[in-house]
């Protein structure tokens, strides 16, 4: 398995930023991070697991993560607010996953309420202790210098804060750290503050990732070379366009493809496999991949017919009768 740090190296080595698939709940799972793996994604992370939970409950453990012989890179992203927790947790996955990151950054209020996400960007030294203990876990596994521990983090409002407590990840030796550009309360709706990065940056001595608003190659190397991270990570872009870091302006039918055979060897729910295909065939996000007059991949009649499928098999019905309007067209 790969050390999230050698792809680091690797990435530089090619005078470009790492590409990392941003954790997402509910979306982040095996068939779409070895879809966007395909296509170009260097790390990829799971949806947030809430390590408590994790640990003590064997029907979590089963429908939370999920891997596979040919599995891309994987960051297991930890809620936690606990060293014990997820020292455990860390210990369950050691053998199945390239590192660990801890959730410093999700808004939403019932997981502040539970200390957990942006509630703990006040919390530096809980957030250290949680460093050390899944380090130590790693190096009781074997895994020592081997496996990664991250923290995903958001902006204070003084982003001297935001810099003292890098620092104090760093002093505890945390591997690498992503930085969600905008604020606990500011909505995704809101452009992402680049100059906020780009001042944490320099600051950092580990290597950093900055998430928010990249929707293709452009952007990426934007921020490479404007903010001087090492990576960037990506959701919404993905979402649309898995093929995004391969350079495409678009989300190309081949995509779609790998996405539902992907969806066939690492079954999801029947919801989850519409939401994927309906953000991939078309959307009207501002900034995605419909920018620019570039149309949608499917028209509005074959849209409305996929959202108005009932059960897989309705859908597998969908899928072939679009792929063969798209092998007329292009033949």
């Amino acid at each position: 398995m790969s050390d999230p740090l050698k792809l680091f190296d690797i990435a530089k080595s090619q005078n470009r930023p790492l590409y990392a698939a941003a954790p997402m709940v509910r979306y982040s799972k095996l068939a779409f991070r070895k879809t966007v793996a395909e296509y170009g994604v260097d790390l990829t992370w799971t949806p947030m697991i809430l390590a408590k939970e994790f640990n003590r409950s064997e029907h979590a453990r089963n429908s939370d993560f999920t891997t596979c012989a040919n599995a891309p890179p994987t960051i297991v992203q930890f809620g936690a607010n606990s060293p014990f927790e997820i020292s455990r947790a860390t210990t369950l996955l050691a053998p199945h996953i390239n590192g660990v990151d801890i959730n410093c950054g999700c808004p939403q209020s019932w997981a502040c309420a539970e200390t957990l996400g942006a509630a703990l960007m006040h919390k530096p030294e809980l957030v250290a202790s949680m460093i050390t203990s899944a380090k130590e876990s790693f190096k009781a596994e074997g895994f020592e210098a081997k496996k990664t521990v991250s923290v995903k983090i958001r902006i204070h409002k003084d982003l001297r804060q935001t810099v003292d407590f890098v620092k104090t990840m760093e002093s505890v030796g945390v591997d690498f750290i992503t930085i969600h550009g905008r604020l606990k309360s500011t909505p995704s709706s809101l452009p992402v503050n680049i100059d906020a990065i780009k001042l944490i940056t320099e600051h950092t001595t580990v290597p950093t990732l900055s998430n928010g608003d990249v929707y293709s190659v452009e952007d990426a190397e934007l921020h490479r070379k404007k903010l001087g991270v090492d990576g960037v990570m990506s959701a919404r872009g993905l979402l649309e366009n898995p093929a995004m870091f391969k350079g495409h302006s678009r989300c190309p039918w081949e995509a779609v493809e790998v996405f539902m055979l992907n969806v066939v060897k690492a079954p999801l729910p029947f919801k989850l496999v519409v939401h994927h295909l309906s953000e991939m065939v078309g959307t009207d996000h501002l900034g995605g991949t419909t920018a620019g007059g570039l149309g949608k991949l499917c028209g509005q009649e074959d849209r409305t017919a996929l959202m108005e499928c009932k059960d897989m098999l309705d859908i597998l019905d969908w899928y072939e009768r679009v792929k063969e309007v798209m092998q007329q067209s292009l033949s």
